[in-house]
């Protein structure tokens, strides 16, 4: 699938600052801006290094302002919006064409019979941006001036320089800044090879660029504008044919063999593209083929798999929520576990990722999140932990590694023990009808958690639906794993035969659905919420020998209930548009957003489930595959080449939140391939 635009998009600033790219380097660090080349968040920039990998994000080089001269004429090629909305200058307009090849977003600008390509990239494992200007197309020499824009802040945060005064100094082939006595140094180099050496400069400059204009940042409520330091000036004349790459790094040395490094990196990314291809199911009809935007989604899972080295894990891993601005979530990582590295025929990154966060286990739950600054894990979760039943579970089926499943038996047996007594956030076993209770007052647990300030916006104080599906799977997975390792079985049984046989409370004869909680301090919970569709599709999910939580009629009539009213093109809406709390755009300040986080905005990672209980009520692998197509032209909106977290309630389901989420991605890619299987 070609991710292209000509002038149509590119031209037009309205579609060009929409579309956004990213770039990885697999320890947590970032690139990421617009077709356009204007900056339109706080996280936009072409180094975000990871300096505490995966977190310890922080922008060191936000942007470069390219001026090509050919012919005697000088053409911007770069676009700046500032504070009073001015744009100044228009570059955008220079670009005849943009391509995503493979992850790295590719111009070409247009400067009368000069063509000029640009192509971006990161190094694996290294805080290093590569950007590449190859002059391929010309019929005399073009002199190609950058102005290195640079800061120094984490990617969370805004700059006002107050006359800040960074130290820049010339280094070999480029300069070296350092923002202050105790932060990490940033290398800004040229890599250049003669004669282009010969006709090359950077020069030191220290001169701060005030009011960069934040346009999506203002639509969040949040500061809208900020400055960068100007620090160096390259300039270099480019005969046709020629190439410059530009390199900026945390390393001293980093390796400035451009055609090298983009040849490394395609050949990576071509890797990845034949794990898939050799691993994937071959089930499907000889006339048909797997569509090439699923390919794509491969790459896009590569973004979120990251390092995080524990003690006795060198080579831990974790997954990124979502870019720009999430960190690794217990929750976000177990659930997109499958899809990112079972589906795409990466099983040895999944075992990683299981056995670093088994280091992490605390009182039976694993962490919902590891902030970004701090080393202390945050465990305010009651269904993390069980999705790592379900993670554990896809793997196994996977490989069948009982030399894994050993060595995690211990903790899994561990988790329900607690679960069982208690642990924290009054998370508990009801001995009474054998249903999993949690919350606590001023607590968000399930992964509708939108909080501001005090106010917890969804509390699911009780039994919430999805976490009791999830509480009956683990408990079945657990006598499964215990019968392999010959150990006993028949207490998980037991638990989980009590769980099925009360799990019909959760029922709600009169509407036809599920209720979403159950013996909440206001009583039952009755909105159409889809929480529900776990009921059906975690059972049926591969789970051979897990009796159905719901008789079959139940489950069509959650599921059909969902369909009706809320799926959309592109996920499921987290509240029945009828419901008086509904609303169904995610726009304004963060109170305002935040308010309608859980309240009507559809989840794109619902759909994966959806897909699942679809086709296991209704058995039409047809349809459960169109309802997955509407996301191949997502692609060519808001991310590029990959899938948003979220999207409005109502239509015309404008994207929303970041740009780049891993469960998105992972669903899309697990429920596909469970429509082939």
């Amino acid at each position: 699938m070609r991710i292209e635009f000509g002038r149509e998009i590119c031209g037009e600033l309205s579609s060009a600052q929409t579309r956004e790219w990213l770039v990885t380097n697999g320890i947590g660090g970032y690139a990421s801006g617009t077709v356009a080349g204007l900056l339109s968040r706080r996280y936009h920039g072409l180094l975000i290094a990871a300096l505490q990998p995966p977190l310890g994000r922080t922008l060191l080089l936000a942007k470069l302002d390219e001026v090509a001269v050919y012919d005697n004429t000088a053409y911007a090629l770069h676009t700046n919006r500032w504070a009073d909305g001015s744009v100044e200058p228009h570059g955008y307009r220079q670009i005849e064409y943009f391509e995503l090849e493979g992850t790295i977003p590719m111009w070409r600008f247009a400067c009368a019979d000069a063509l000029l390509e640009k192509r971006i990239w990161m190094q694996q494992g290294a805080n290093t941006t590569y950007v590449r200007y190859t002059l391929s197309r010309a019929t005399q020499p073009l002199k190609l001036t950058l102005t290195a824009l640079v800061n120094y802040r984490d990617h969370h945060g805004d700059t006002h320089s107050h006359d800040w005064q960074m130290q820049v100094a010339p280094v070999e082939r480029g300069i070296c800044v350092t923002a202050a006595p105790n932060a990490t140094p940033l290398y800004l180099l040229s890599a250049l090879q003669e004669p282009l050496q010969e006709r090359a400069s950077v020069t030191p400059v220290h001169n701060w660029h005030y009011n960069f204009d934040l346009a999506i940042e203002r639509e969040r409520g949040l500061t809208e504008c900020e400055d960068h330091l100007h620090a160096a000036t390259c300039e270099v004349t480019l005969n046709p044919g020629e190439s410059i790459v530009f390199v900026a790094s945390t390393t001293p040395q980093p390796n400035l063999d451009g055609a090298k490094a983009l040849k490394l990196h395609r050949e990576r990314e071509q890797k990845l593209l034949n794990l898939w291809k050799h691993n994937r199911p071959g089930t499907i009809a000889p006339n048909q083929k797997w569509p090439d935007w699923l390919d794509r989604l491969v790459l896009a899972a590569d973004q979120f798999i990251v390092n995080r080295p524990v003690p006795d894990i060198p080579d831990g891993k974790t997954i990124i929520a979502g870019y720009p601005w999430f960190s690794d979530w217990g929750r976000d990582t177990m659930i997109s576990l499958p899809g990112l590295t079972i589906a795409t025929g990466r099983p040895e990154i999944a075992r990683s990722i299981l056995l670093t966060f088994a280091k992490y286990v605390d009182r039976g739950t694993i962490p919902n999140r590891f902030p970004d600054a701090g080393d202390v894990p945050e465990y305010n979760t009651v269904d993390a932990t069980l999705w790592y039943f379900e993670a554990i579970r896809s793997y196994y089926d996977a490989t069948a590694d009982d030399e894994l499943l050993t060595e995690l038996f211990p903790v899994l047996a561990d988790i329900i023990d607690w679960h069982c007594r208690g642990t924290r956030y009054n998370i508990h076993l009801d001995a009474g009808d054998g249903l999993l209770y949690a919350g606590a007052a001023g607590v968000q647990l399930t992964w509708m958690d939108a909080k501001v300030d005090d106010w917890v916006v969804t509390p699911r104080i009780g039994k919430p639906i999805e976490i009791n599906a999830l509480w009956y799977c683990a408990l079945r997975t657990m006598a499964k794993f215990a019968r392999q390792l010959g150990k006993p079985a028949r207490e998980y049984e037991a638990i989980a035969d009590r769980t099925l046989a009360k799990f019909s409370r959760f029922w709600n004869p009169t509407t036809g659905y599920c209720y979403d909680l159950l013996d909440s301090p206001t009583g039952d919970d009755a909105a159409l919420r889809p929480n529900q569709i776990f009921a059906v599709s975690l059972p049926g999910r591969g789970a051979k020998g897990y009796a159905p939580l719901l008789p079959p009629i139940q489950q069509r009539g959650s599921v059909d209930a969902c369909g009706r009213s809320l799926l959309t093109s592109y996920g499921l809406r987290s509240l029945d548009p009828h419901h008086p709390d509904y609303q169904g755009c995610y726009s304004g300040t963060q109170f305002q957003r935040d308010g309608a986080y859980h309240q009507g905005t559809t989840w794109g990672w619902l759909l994966g489930a959806f897909v699942s209980a679809h086709l296991q009520v209704h058995g039409d692998r047809v349809q459960a595959k169109q309802l997955l197509e509407p996301m191949a032209q997502h692609l060519l909106a808001h991310g590029l080449g990959t899938c948003s977290e979220i999207f409005d309630g109502d239509a015309p389901m404008t994207p929303r939140g970041c740009i780049a989420q891993a469960w998105t991605v992972a669903e899309v890619l697990r429920a596909w391939v469970a429509t082939e299987q």
